[in-house]
């Protein structure tokens, strides 16, 4: 629903960093040889997935990303095979599944798979990490405000990764009645984690929130102040360095009340920014390309 957010820690990966990367994966193929070796396999799969993640983000050619973002995933599914109950693998395969399917996903159906896939994961990292939340999906809603509620700082991650997947999997099956009825379940989830670390992952949990505000027109129930205050924000908590953020404020909210002097206004911004962030590159790049066709349809929308 909204554009990828990497992790904001990650660094830049050179040739040499390619280099290591291609070395770790021989080193992991040799250690799944040896089943007596579980614990270093785990560890070792936990390094390769970060370190793959990193390139990624720092990719600033998406088309090599979208070509070889499959075979990573598979890759994920075979390392999770092998260890069905590492919490950090299933959340790295659930943000990868959910990130990949919005980024480079057109086909609903196959879109749909992705995001099960993505939805699967993130449950299962969320219950390995603590078997009280293995039903929290089907848990009423008082109860799931409650969990919410005990949240600690330390868990935003994991809850994050949750609630993304899960808006992921909602927008894969917007026709389904009962999974729209769900959607509250990640606006609360959003909105605890602004209120315990908004500055996460760039404050994407706003973009989220800001999306969320603006699914319909003011008409039908739309909330624009809403919307406007949680798109400004985001962009102030990356200090306007993830352009993303602009994107989705142009396209969701700008078209939405047909506001053409924002909507230009904020997609220039985009095109004349450097994109070259460390952990931002693949997704500014994103961005941009998806501002260039905002704003070459822009005379026939408005």
């Amino acid at each position: 629903m909204v554009g990828i957010a990497p992790n904001e820690s990650l660094e830049r990966c050179g040739k040499a960093g390619i280099h290591l990367l291609l070395r770790d994966l021989l080193v992991l193929i040799v250690l799944l040889s040896l089943p007596s070796c579980s614990r270093l396999v785990s560890m070792a799969a936990n390094d390769l997935t970060e370190n793959l993640a990193q390139a990624i983000a720092d990719s600033d050619d998406p088309a090599t990303v979208e070509a070889g973002g499959p075979a990573y995933l598979l890759m994920l599914d075979g390392m999770i095979r092998s260890d069905p109950e590492n919490p950090a693998l299933l959340e790295k395969a659930a943000a990868l599944y959910s990130t990949y399917a919005a980024a480079f996903v057109a086909d609903p159906l196959r879109t749909r798979k992705l995001a099960d896939k993505a939805m699967d994961y993130a449950e299962r990292g969320l219950c390995a990490r603590r078997q009280a939340d293995c039903d929290l999906r089907q848990t009423d809603f008082a109860q799931f405000e409650a969990r919410l509620q005990a949240l600690t700082v330390s868990e935003v991650p994991r809850f994050f990764t949750l609630g993304a997947a899960w808006a992921g999997w909602i927008q894969a099956h917007q026709d389904d009645l009962n999974a729209v009825a769900e959607l509250p379940r990640v606006e609360a989830i959003m909105t605890r984690i602004v209120a315990l670390d908004e500055g996460y992952m760039q404050g994407s949990a706003h973009l989220y929130l800001g999306t969320f505000a603006i699914l319909v027109p003011p008409a039908l129930g739309g909330r624009p102040e809403i919307a406007e205050e949680h798109f400004e924000r985001a962009i102030a908590l990356s200090g306007g360095t993830n352009l993303m953020a602009k994107v989705v404020y142009a396209e969701r909210y700008a078209r939405m009340l047909y506001d053409r002097p924002l909507h230009d206004r904020l997609l220039e911004e985009v095109l004349a920014a450097d994109p070259d962030i460390p952990g931002l590159v693949l997704q500014n790049t994103l961005a941009q390309q998806r501002a260039r066709r905002l704003l070459a349809d822009a005379d026939t929308f408005f």
